[in-house]
């Protein structure tokens, strides 16, 4: 039984991988929200740079030279300060972002590379002979097996499939 349904495994494998790689940027950033705290810090700046340029902007220049001045170089160091703040937290944003990607495709190379190992030699499906008649061998690789379909190209037939069937949710 277990070894019948190794093409419901590998589809299902396939699909889940793909729904996952779809529904990656945006667990990327669900992840990222929760290990930055910065945000409610830069927001909290850029309302005080709102009031100031409110206030800057009830000022006159002619009249009130040195606190219009004052006022303007206080405006420009906290957004230099924000624009550092905001850097600094894209950097990392795009460093988590790195992370969470090279750790799914690890996990998805060795998923798909332990169902090739164990898929090995047994043939994951068998058609007649004259429907792959051209790609006989290229279609029973690894197996050998005429008329089987070997799990590394039912692997990628999966992958083209479920990759097209989930376009439109990407």
């Amino acid at each position: 039984m277990a070894e019948s349904c190794a093409w419901l495994l590998a589809l299902s494998t396939v699909f889940l991988c793909n729904l996952f790689k779809t529904l990656l940027p945006s667990f990327s950033s669900i992840v990222s929200r929760f290990l930055q705290e910065d945000a409610e810090q830069e927001s909290q700046m850029r309302a005080e740079i709102q009031k100031m340029r409110h206030e800057l902007a009830s000022i006159s220049m002619m009249d009130e030279f040195a606190r219009y001045a004052r006022l303007e170089r206080k405006i420009n160091k906290i957004t230099d300060k924000l624009k550092t703040h905001v850097k600094a937290r894209t950097g990392q944003l795009a460093k988590i972002k790195w992370v969470i990607s090279i750790v799914f495709y690890v996990v998805q190379a060795a998923v798909m590379i332990s169902l090739i190992w164990k898929y090995y030699s047994d043939p994951v499906t068998l058609l007649p002979s004259k429907w792959i008649a051209p790609l006989e061998r290229l279609v029973a690789f690894p197996t050998g097996i005429a008329g089987g379909v070997g799990i590394t190209c039912w692997l990628v037939v999966c992958n083209k499939v479920v990759a097209i069937m989930l376009y439109p949710i990407s």
